[in-house]
């Protein structure tokens, strides 16, 4: 499960009317390039510029924005058998479509149709994750009483419906609610993580696609960092993430887009103290714009997303 401090969003509010979440994995994960449309890069970019331009006006004594879990994804690992499925990467089909896979069913002749417990699963010889997910569906909200553990931890818990993914909402208090998103976890025998979370394009060639995911090594590889230098990249992604959330324009901005945002400025950038926070700030925002007015944002770990 993601480290709530770095994957959650910054405070308990409701998710904005498109229903987004902010630690969702940008809408257009897999597209080449990444291509945001003008008016979001017109919204966003103004907002970044109204913010404040100098470290001065972020100064040691004053406190700092408060950053509440209100989401929290639950990754569920699937154990696939050996030699019966394989991964294909989306850049190698018809589709082009890099960061997304295929799972191909394999070694039909020796080992057929029902050898395979997620055989059931199967559209076309592939591995559907809109069939997984409808698994786990009935198996996490039509089979658990919800209510009843529920009432025993004096919270309310009930399934989130219309939902792509299985999420449950649980209200722990009148006002404060923590989203819980499930998603079936695949790591292939490359090490590659993939998770049944839909294209964006809810066309019929595109339901087989399994969402390549980098969250753990984003993570991973912030905190790695940080212990290198004692260096302050993480309470940078926590400022950036509760200016985001208190700037609807911003909201669009989620934790993976903001990690690789810091991960690249790490490239260019050797001073992240602690006393460099200010600085390293300001210049997380310069380059969120450029990112923006280019069009683009590269994702640090695959150069074809």
């Amino acid at each position: 499960m993601y480290d709530r401090a770095l994957s959650a969003p910054s405070s308990p509010t409701k998710a904005d009317p498109s229903g987004r979440r902010s630690w969702e994995e940008p809408s257009w994960l897999g597209s080449s390039p990444r291509t945001l449309s003008m008016n979001m890069k017109q919204n966003i970019s103004r907002s970044l510029q109204t913010l404040p331009t100098s470290s001065s006006s972020f100064k040691p004594g004053n406190e700092s924005l408060v950053v509440t879990a209100d989401h929290a994804q639950l990754m569920v690992p699937m154990i696939l058998e050996k030699n019966l499925w394989s991964s294909i990467p989306g850049e190698d089909t018809i589709m082009n479509l890099p960061g997304f896979w295929l799972v191909r069913r394999e070694n039909l002749e020796y080992f057929p149709r029902g050898s395979s417990y997620w055989d059931r699963c199967m559209v076309g010889g592939y591995l559907s994750p809109k069939s997984v997910l409808e698994v786990f569906e009935k198996l996490v909200a039509g089979s658990i009483n919800w209510p009843a553990i529920g009432s025993v931890l004096d919270y309310i818990i009930r399934p989130v419906v219309p939902s792509e993914t299985l999420m449950l909402e649980v209200q722990y208090e009148t006002d404060r609610r923590l989203y819980v998103d499930f998603l079936p976890l695949l790591v292939m025998e490359d090490g590659v993580s993939l998770i049944a979370k839909p294209h964006r394009l809810a066309a019929e060639r595109h339901e087989n696609l399994w969402r390549q995911s980098f969250r753990v090594a984003e993570t991973a590889k912030l905190r790695a960092l940080d212990q290198e230098d004692a260096g302050c990249r993480c309470a940078c992604l926590k400022v950036i993430k509760a200016v985001c959330k208190l700037n609807p324009a911003l909201a669009r901005l989620n934790a993976s887009q903001l990690t690789n945002a810091i991960l690249l400025l790490s490239e260019q950038e050797g001073d992240w103290t602690q006393e460099a926070l200010a600085d390293r700030f300001m210049r997380l925002l310069r380059a969120l714009v450029g990112h923006l007015e280019a069009g683009r944002l590269p994702c640090i770990f695959s150069l074809k997303v």
